[in-house]
């Protein structure tokens, strides 16, 4: 009986489907082609530079400077990659990159989402002003606070050093801002059935709250990733030995000439390239999961 009343539905809206087409007006079809050659046309523009990139990466050195805007390389060759990794601490960059942006991306996700729900459920003195200066905080260039950043790692003693590079990324204003916010969207009843059968405060953040929070804390996970992979004003005012070197500052190094004189632009792309990546595999992850609503979290 189900199965038939879900094939009368599901007939019910293809047929609505096909009148509302009938009825589309010429005015309205057009419009809609427009739009839709529109969103290709800023897709491509968004596209294309990333496809010349790793197009680029593939020519040699004469190819890329002659033909700088051609998607076919002539010849094909992996000399600029090989280079890279040979004569090049790519290797050692990336290790470095990916060891700071995993334990900054965890310290964000946590010490963010506490923040966040301290600052929207918890009453305290001072709430208001310490969202105040969070606020305030956000809209402070990050290049003001770079001299005081570096005074304060150089006084803590952890300048050349993993702390020094991954401590003063842990907490961010807008992962804050973003995680009090959906906080504030959940209701005040989903929590107080945990707190009637005696869990404290953090029990009810940690088994409650949290896991409805997963789109934001999907946005936190893709934001920190993102922001932590290609930060280079930190590292720079942070570490100066070059075993601690990351991928922004070895990019910026090879965009500088470090490996011999020319253009090199096959050498440079194919770092830039290989740098895309993870951020691109990052984002695919988790973005369906930014979609995702926390209905149904109260029963009626």
């Amino acid at each position: 009986m189900s199965t038939s009343t879900a094939a009368v539905a599901s007939a019910e809206r293809t047929r609505g489907t096909v009148e509302r087409k009938r009825e589309m007006s010429p005015l309205a079809f057009i419009a809609t082609i427009v739009g839709y050659a529109v969103l290709i046309g800023m897709a491509f523009g968004y596209i294309f530079p990333f496809v010349v990139q790793v197009a680029t990466s593939f020519k040699t050195d004469g190819d890329a400077a002659g033909n700088p805007m051609s998607l076919i390389a002539n010849p094909f060759t992996t000399a600029a990659y090989t280079r890279l990794f040979a004569f090049s601490d790519f290797p050692t960059w990336g290790f470095n990159s990916f060891l700071v942006t995993f334990f900054v991306t965890i310290g964000r996700v946590f010490f963010n989402s506490l923040a966040g729900y301290a600052l929207a459920r918890l009453r305290f003195p001072g709430r208001r002003v310490i969202f105040a200066l969070l606020i305030a905080v956000m809209a402070v260039p990050a290049v003001v606070l770079l001299i005081p950043k570096f005074l304060v790692i150089k006084q803590l003693g952890i300048y050349d050093s993993y702390p020094g590079m991954v401590l003063p990324l842990l907490v961010d204003a807008a992962g804050v801002f973003i995680m009090k916010n959906f906080f504030e969207s959940i209701p005040v009843s989903v929590e107080e059935q945990s707190r009637i059968d005696g869990a404290n405060t953090f029990q009810t953040f940690w088994h409650v709250v949290l896991p409805m929070a997963r789109p934001a804390l999907m946005t936190i996970i893709i934001l920190s990733f993102q922001g932590s992979w290609n930060e280079l004003t930190h590292f720079i005012i942070s570490t100066q030995d070059p075993e601690l070197t990351t991928l922004t500052k070895g990019v910026a190094q090879l965009a500088s000439g470090q490996l011999s004189q020319g253009t090199q632009y096959p050498l440079k792309l194919a770092a830039a390239a290989l740098m895309t990546v993870p951020v691109a595999v990052v984002f695919f992850i988790f973005q369906r999961q930014i979609m995702n609503a926390s209905a149904g979290a109260v029963k009626e």
